[in-house]
């Protein structure tokens, strides 16, 4: 799977039949996802039944994850509905560790019957693991809960929204891009509710009730005579809201350069698809790029992306020990870096922080997959790398004795390990406008939205596109651009940092489709930025035949 959004879910409307195997379940009827599950008491029963098989058995320790996923997706094209698919996916996930090894197995059967069977293929799998395992699992000590909740705070519920409702939005978004230009249009909205209960021998019992949604098209205008196209993706950000994403109830807009419109905490899919059309067609005659050193304003939809490649993935730490290279390879950051106390990720001015609990971000929730309380923590700081993203059973490999809260399985047919929090950005302490972030720039592009990429196995070298790009010349926009990639380094570019607009400018890109692991497993991440200048950035043209 690749990572940019599943390359927009293969066009979007064949989404639904490319949907990782975890996503999908089993399809229900739409009333079906309005059906309240398994209560809260039953849960604790079930899970009582994986804890207390596990300790009779002789496990140290044990983990039950009982979960119901439910997932509603709408695809349409043009002026036709293309598929309406409603899942649901529910089992329990239990993990033990049994002669100092991690041992996991996972079941449908939510039974007494059921759970005992999969708590004693949990503690097998651990006890043959043991004869090969070298050194015994260390966990770092964790807070006993007792009984608790987390809600994503929503304001509007998806599953009361009829399925009519949001193919009238998505239709009507298609039609204002086919009146504005497009030739093709092509829409889709996404929303996840993931219900979660978690307890472990160590005394919690955690229910989560969690939301996401993600509302993206893609555009496409067409030159016949020239005999070429081009295509300009929603602008929208997935979300750890509800429906009222959509309905403008806290509509923040800010303006990019030639009326560009940034959204921020709501979205107006129709607006953005009619001004997707016209730029669509702009992109046709836009000028290509001649390639150089530029200085880049980077909008944040487009720099969530790169802080994703070149922060995220290589500050996991598993990845930094060389204990995972699936999806995303290994990491240049190494302990040696980290221990030396003044590698310079960065220049001053960039400080990166981790955070699972960050206000309307995908990665947000109360309690992680290992029942730890979530928290924000520090990357990068000052432009040094402090620290990385670790959980129970790694953060002793750093010499801390507190997991960050960053484990997460994407089911419960999956097993739990390290995945990328929402690793964000700090904004700036100046308030900037984009016109005072240009006005000193005599060579330079404004990028906005995110495009194609691709980076190293060791996470280091680099190159991005983007959606929209403009030219900047003596300190003002002076038209669009096309063909532009930036290629750099992970250091070379965070140390060119220069200034950074203030949390007035802060948007979140994000990315439902994360993918990692073997077998793989996807989660869903946010990368908050405000708008972010970088000087003397090599720029490449990418529609030249060389």
């Amino acid at each position: 799977m690749k990572r940019r959004d599943f390359v927009q879910l293969t066009g979007l409307g064949a989404g639904a039949l490319m949907m990782p195997m975890a996503m999908m379940g089993k399809i229900i009827p739409a009333e079906a996802l309005l059906d309240p599950g398994m209560d809260v008491a039953l849960k604790k029963k079930m899970a009582d039944v994986a804890l207390n098989t596990a300790k009779s058995l002789g496990a140290s320790y044990a983990d039950a994850r009982i979960g119901r996923y439910l997932n509603q997706y709408v695809f349409t094209r043009e002026n036709k509905v293309q598929n309406v698919v409603n899942t649901e996916s529910f089992g329990i996930g239990i993990r033990v560790i049994a002669n100092g090894t991690w041992g996991f197995a996972s079941t449908n059967t939510v039974t007494e019957e059921g759970i005992k069977k999969a708590t004693q293929q949990a503690i097998a799998i651990a006890k043959a693991n043991a004869t090969i395992q070298k050194e015994p699992v260390k966990l770092a000590p964790v807070q006993a809960h007792g009984e608790v909740s987390w809600k994503t705070p929503i304001k509007k519920n998806f599953k009361d929204v009829p399925v009519s409702e949001k193919v009238d939005l998505l239709l009507s978004a298609n039609a204002a891009a086919m009146d504005n230009g497009a030739d093709y249009a092509s829409s889709a909205l996404f929303m996840v509710n993931e219900q979660k209960y978690f307890a472990s021998t160590d005394g919690s019992y955690i229910d989560q009730d969690i939301h996401r949604i993600w509302p993206t098209f893609d555009i496409t205008a067409i030159d016949k005579n020239a005999g070429k196209f081009k295509t300009r993706d929603a602008l929208s950000a997935p979300m750890g809201m509800g429906y009222e994403y959509l309905d403008g109830l806290d509509s923040e807009k800010l303006k990019g350069p030639d009326g560009l419109i940034l959204y921020r905490n709501s979205y107006d899919m129709v607006e953005d698809a009619k001004f997707a059309a016209q730029q669509a067609r702009q992109k046709l005659s836009a000028k290509s790029v001649d390639p150089g050193k530029y200085d880049l304003v980077l909008e944040p939809n487009h720099l969530g992306l790169t802080i994703h490649e070149s922060v995220g993935h290589p500050l996991e730490l598993d990845r930094v020990l060389g204990y995972e290279a699936n999806y995303a390879g290994t990491s240049f950051a190494t302990l040696d870096k980290w221990k030396s106390g003044d590698f310079k990720y960065g220049s001053d001015i960039v400080n990166l922080v981790a955070d699972k609990t960050q206000p309307n971000s995908l990665g947000a929730v109360g309690y992680d997959d290992e029942g730890v309380k979530t928290k924000k923590w520090d990357l990068v700081r000052n432009g040094v790398l402090t620290n990385y993203q670790a959980i129970r059973d790694q953060v002793h490999m750093i010499d801390q004795n507190e997991s960050h809260g960053c484990c997460y399985a994407q089911s419960w047919n999956d097993v739990q390990f390290q995945r990328m929090p929402n690793v964000s950005l700090e904004p700036g302490k100046e308030k900037y406008s984009i016109e005072e972030m240009i006005k000193d720039v005599e060579k330079g592009i404004y990028i906005a939205g995110r495009g194609s990429y691709s980076i190293d196995q060791q996470r280091y070298n680099f190159q991005f596109g983007g959606t929209v790009f403009y030219e900047i010349k003596d300190g003002k926009i002076v038209g669009m651009l096309e063909d532009v990639a930036y290629q750099s380094n992970t250091q070379e570019f965070w140390n060119s940092c220069v200034k950074i607009c203030d949390e007035s400018d802060y948007r979140m890109f994000g990315s439902f489709f994360d993918g990692k692991g073997q077998p793989s497993q996807i989660s869903a991440v946010s990368h908050g930025s405000s708008t972010t200048r970088f000087n003397n950035v090599n720029v490449i043209n990418t529609g030249r035949n060389i």
